[in-house]
């Protein structure tokens, strides 16, 4: 890309400015950036079918030639595009006709076709289920079965749009290092955009870092990171971990990019010192009477949601979704549940939005039946959902007419009409700041970036002012800069006894905000625990700083607990090291 710029019909500014970049062939390039900041619009100008109406300028050039001059059979078989969402890409009914539909528009004769299929069928490992229904996949084999339907047509270059933003981690990880080994193994070149960052940005040859449209930052992994920290950058807080902790920490040793790295570099740091415990404090042992008060109130609270052995199935026929779930949860409490996709998790919210009713069981709000609430008593100023697609919460053609589409402003008489705008106008001015969408009113929601769509979609549901908060994967899509400014929001809405029920695949922000955390397994919630005792004792379900550093710190779960655990035994080595020249002397 040469001096590329690009600007959408009827914006005010470019989204796109001055970029230049160069992709080596057989590399693997990482983009990044916030929500919003043109990474999607750039990634599509790569294919001239998806790339969006308005007003370029500069050049593209693929394999020395002009892009716009390179014929759509010769982009299709040679140019593979894998989007966010792995349901707006599938086309067909079955497994096995969906890997073979590309070949087939290419008009490729029968017997590659069977020779692809079974050769690409075999490197995924989807023959087990390779004559499956599509409708039956869950969300990580769907997007396995695009990047296997795209590989079968041998493409030279592979663009990857946030594949792993509604993957759970274990499938996120399988699935970055199967694009890795196509990278590694077959010599396709790769570009890809991530928000998680932890298991590409280590194997990436060339990271491109962006703001605002424009290329802040480009070089190895690394340099990247050195840049975006002399520059104080936002975009420091997605680098991955190990290099979050080494900054934080601040050492003369070789920066880490992996947890494996992380962990020679800690060995390096603090030596072979014995396992830290946390000091227990003076008659921390000994609760109050006053505190055990309080613990026996807490535990006599009614619960703000209550599930009792509650079973659902879609249809008599298919076997049952969610098995004998029973699970309370507190007022003013921010409670996460992770786990695998397709255990349940989405359709237990949707059972406790009453969008759909168990066969079995009850479900209490507020210790009163679900069932005895009124649409109009659970959906206004009660229950606010969010669902996982936030494009089905979009109605109207701007994001400000969207707003305003959700406060009801009913006009009882003429002589209210005035201060209810007031009301309205205040209301939408507050929320507006509050989701940072002061640029983007005048947008259509569809145009916006996933990110962006994710924070309209809170916008919406918070100006219902709801006193239970259900939240199906909220930092989908999200930089971690605003997944910051997010969880403090949900820490604010919790002191004013809103109490929020999310459903996530982001340990790392469930580590950071969660009060509580709950595992879903085959549909039944299998263990509960504070969200760091949760992820202290977990391998797979826990977060890269505690991976990196539990030999030495077990309960440290986030970068801000292992930089201060290093920190105290620094100072504990050097107070160790200073009464031995004492006693000495």
């Amino acid at each position: 890309m040469k001096d590329f710029g690009f600007q959408y019909p009827k914006a005010e500014h470019a989204v796109l400015v001055d970029i230049n970049m160069e992709v080596e062939e057989g590399s693997f390039t990482v983009l990044c950036g916030k929500s919003g900041c043109g990474k999607s619009t750039l990634l599509r100008q790569l294919k001239t079918v998806l790339a969006p109406q308005g007003v370029k300028k500069g050049s593209i050039l693929y394999m020395g030639k002009e892009l716009n001059k390179v014929d759509q059979r010769t982009q299709s078989a040679q140019i593979g595009y894998v989007l966010q969402n792995p349901d707006n890409q599938i086309v067909t009914d079955k497994v096995w006709h969906e890997l073979a539909f590309g070949m087939e528009s290419l008009g490729c004769d029968t017997s590659t076709i069977r020779l692809r299929v079974a050769e690409m069928a075999s490197y995924f490992g989807i023959q087990d289920w390779f004559l499956r229904n599509v409708s039956e996949l869950s969300g990580g084999q769907k997007q396995l079965l695009n990047l296997a339907s795209v590989m079968a047509m041998h493409p030279n270059l592979l663009i990857l749009d946030e594949p792993t933003s509604q993957l759970d981690p274990i499938a996120a990880s399988d699935f970055l290092e199967t694009v890795r080994k196509i990278n590694r193994d077959i010599g396709t070149t790769v570009i890809l955009t991530e928000h998680r960052l932890e298991d590409v940005i280590p194997w990436a040859d060339s990271v491109y870092v962006m703001d605002e449209g424009r290329i802040i930052a480009h070089g190895s992994p690394g340099k990247i990171g050195k840049s975006l920290k002399g520059m104080k950058h936002d975009m420091f807080l997605a680098m991955p971990t190990p290099m979050q902790i080494y900054a934080g920490a601040s050492s003369k040793f070789e920066c880490p990019l992996t947890v494996s790295q992380g962990r020679h570099w800690l060995q390096k740091e603090l030596g072979e010192c014995t396992r830290y415990r946390t000091k227990e404090k003076k008659g921390e042992d000994q609760t109050s009477d006053k505190e055990r008060k309080k613990e026996h109130l807490r535990k006599k609270e009614v619960p703000e949601i209550r599930l009792k052995d509650v079973w659902f199935r879609y249809e008599k026929a298919l076997p049952d979704v969610v098995k004998g779930l029973s699970m309370d949860i507190k007022k003013g409490e921010i409670f996460a549940l992770v786990g695998g996709n397709g255990t349940g998790k989405s359709t237990t919210m949707s059972l406790i939005a009453r969008i759909r009713s168990p066969y079995r069981g009850k479900i209490w709000l507020e210790g009163r039946d679900i069932e005895k609430y009124s649409d109009d008593e659970l959906y206004h100023g009660f229950l606010g959902v969010m669902p996982q697609n936030p494009q089905s919460l979009f109605l109207k053609k701007t994001v400000l007419e969207d707003l305003y589409e959700m406060i009801d402003g009913k006009r009882e008489n003429k002589s209210k009409a005035y201060s209810i705008d007031m009301k309205k106008e205040d209301a939408i001015r507050g929320i507006v700041s509050l989701t940072k969408l002061e640029d983007l009113l005048n947008r259509h929601p569809y145009d916006l970036s996933g990110g962006e769509q994710q924070r309209l979609a809170l916008a919406k549901i918070l100006l219902l002012r709801p006193r239970i908060l259900l939240m199906d994967e909220p930092t989908k899509g999200i930089d971690n800069h605003y997944k910051k400014e997010l969880g403090d929001i949900l820490k604010t809405l919790t002191k004013h006894k809103v109490t929020v029920l999310m459903i996530s695949h982001d340990v790392e922000f469930c580590a950071q905000y969660a009060d509580r955390v709950g595992l879903f397994f085959q549909g039944d919630v299998v263990t509960c625990k504070d969200a760091k005792e949760f992820f202290s004792g977990n391998s797979f379900y826990t977060t890269a700083a505690n991976r990196m550093a539990r030999q030495y710190f077990p309960e440290a779960v986030t970068v801000d607990d292992v930089v201060s655990a290093i920190k105290e035994k620094r100072k504990e080595m050097e107070d160790s090291s200073d009464a031995g020249k004492t006693e000495v002397g």
